[in-house]
């Protein structure tokens, strides 16, 4: 049996706060008596979460990919938080490149690298001083294609397993200040992230050239309508957050720990089966198994 404890109003910094899964963990917090900082990559974003939070979320416009950035984002809220340190981290900001690795300009999946694992390594050191002065909890928004990579999603199946490794990584190193560090492995959600999936599935199909759609058009469209589909059957926005809560506040930490469902049976299956049987399941999943 796990148990739920954290001090009185307690910090969390949320990267990609201004939509998705990280506005509604941000309010859903901020509800619980958190007080809450966060990204945003817009200014409209900024103005909507602080009148829904009625002015308890404290959000700012910060590319995390920017270095200079990051630090001065990091450097007032630390100033904010003065000596009692940040309690929690949420490295939620990411990205999605679908489409086949052979067909993807490499800039497109340089820049997924840099948003999911660069600008998350860069936000994560720039608060470690302040987390070690709480003895706080990072908190990474993985996925479930950390450890079941899938066709057609390479780029953001990749970061995911950097992630993992990360974790891993982090959490021995960071031992000896008692921060500790949990990913939360996601399954399919409805958090904002199946339009936006949508439409970046649109964009790679429509950029294919005839050679590259003679190639992959078929196959790309089967797992076009598939990933539409577990994603617009996903786990409810309401409910994502509310699992991501549970691991932000668990104690003991978990070191990692299944968002939903279908994330759940998968990592099962990841530990049970053969990569013979694994292969053909990816491809199932996908729309591309054998009839």
């Amino acid at each position: 049996m796990t148990n739920t404890v954290k001090p009185e109003h307690p910090s969390v910094a949320i990267t990609g706060a201004g939509s998705g899964l990280g506005r509604d963990l941000a309010l859903k917090l901020a509800a619980k008596g958190y007080r809450v900082f966060g990204t945003a990559l817009q200014q409209n974003e900024v103005t909507d979460l602080d009148k829904a939070s009625n002015g308890a979320v404290s959000l700012a416009v910060v590319d995390i990919t920017d270095e200079s950035a990051v630090a001065t984002w990091v450097d007032q809220v630390s100033k904010e938080l003065d000596d009692a340190g940040l309690d929690v981290l949420i490295s939620n900001a990411g990205i999605l490149t679908p489409g086949p690795l052979e067909v993807l300009p490499l800039a497109a999946v340089k820049r997924e690298f840099d948003v999911n694992v660069f600008g998350g390594l860069s936000v994560i050191n720039a608060f470690l001083p302040s987390l070690r002065t709480s003895r706080g909890r990072i908190v990474l928004i993985g996925a479930m294609t950390g450890r079941f990579p899938l066709p057609f999603n390479g780029p953001s199946s990749a970061s995911k397993a950097t992630l993992e490794a990360l974790a891993d990584i982090y959490r021995a190193e960071l031992k000896p200040f008692g921060i500790d560090v949990v990913v939360a492995q996601a399954g399919n959600m409805r958090t904002g992230g199946p339009a936006k999936t949508a439409a970046a599935l649109q964009r790679v199909a429509d950029s294919m050239t005839d050679e590259q759609r003679a190639l992959y058009g078929e196959a790309f469209a089967k797992f076009t309508d598939a990933l539409n589909s577990m994603q617009g059957s996903g786990l409810s926005a309401d409910a994502s957050a509310e699992r991501v809560i549970e691991l932000v506040e668990q104690v003991p930490a978990p070191t990692r720990a299944a968002v939903g469902d279908d994330a759940e049976e998968i990592l099962r299956l990841v530990r049970e089966k053969s990569d013979a049987e694994l292969d053909a399941l990816r491809l199932q999943l996908v729309g591309l198994g054998d009839e």
